[in-house]
């Protein structure tokens, strides 16, 4: 499975904005060594999610709006790929299904993306941030 960059990015400014504090991009950008028009989109994505809580204005940046307690790996990486896939034939057509016979491969595919998406679901960031 390939998670983008930008999912690599969203994890980076959650663990950027962990202590509640509100950060300009410009901030959460030294800090994870993200490009700041790329972290804007990233940020958007997450507001749009429910993660973050962007404020606007002169004194305006951005905070997390979920406790890490409540927030996991799965949330983040789904806010900004909302269909990942191990592979593309998990979520879209398999060539190789028809009605009498599943492909192999898909069902085990298929498989494993649900495990990958447990354990993600599992992966709280108050566990994987604490200091």
């Amino acid at each position: 499975m390939l998670f983008t960059r930008e999912s690599d990015y969203a994890i980076r400014v959650v663990r950027a904005l962990k202590d509640g504090e509100k950060k300009s991009i410009r901030q959460i950008c030294a800090v994870e060594e993200i490009p700041e028009a790329f972290c804007y989109k990233i940020v958007k994505k997450l507001e749009h999610a429910g993660v973050v809580e962007i404020v606007r204005g002169a004194g305006g940046g951005c905070r997390l709006k979920k406790q890490l307690s409540e927030l996991t790996l799965y949330d983040t990486i789904t806010a900004i790929e909302p269909d990942f896939a191990v592979m593309d034939c998990v979520h879209h057509f398999c060539s190789r299904n028809t009605d009498k016979v599943t492909c192999k491969v898909h069902k085990e595919l298929l498989s494993i993306q649900y495990a990958v998406e447990d354990l993600l679901k599992e992966k709280m960031f108050r566990d994987i941030l604490d200091d």
